[in-house]
C-alpha cells in the first residue's frame, strides 16, 4: 500500500487497526491522519518487535478492500 492509497482508506482502516491492534491509542490516531510515515513511525513505537507483521495485516487488509471494492465494478 502507497501513501495515497493509505489516506484515501483512512476512515475506514482507523476502525480496524485500533481492533486489531489495540495498542494504538486514540492520540496516536489523531497523529496519524492518514499520514503512512506517521503510521509506520507509531507502529514501530508500539510494536517494534512485531512492526512487520503490523504492516503485512494493513496491505492485507487494503488489498481485501480494494478487492471488495472492485468486485462490485463491470
Amino acid at each position: 500500500m502507497n501513501s495515497d492509497q493509505f489516506k484515501g482508506q483512512w476512515k475506514q482502516f482507523k476502525g480496524e487497526l485500533k481492533r486489531q491492534w489495540g495498542k494504538f491509542t486514540d492520540d496516536d490516531l489523531m497523529k496519524i491522519e492518514g499520514d503512512y510515515d506517521k503510521f509506520t513511525g507509531a507502529m514501530q513505537e508500539r510494536y517494534g518487535d512485531k512492526k512487520d507483521e503490523v504492516s503485512r495485516w494493513a496491505d492485507q487488509w487494503y488489498e481485501k478492500q480494494h478487492a471488495a471494492g472492485s468486485q462490485g465494478k463491470i
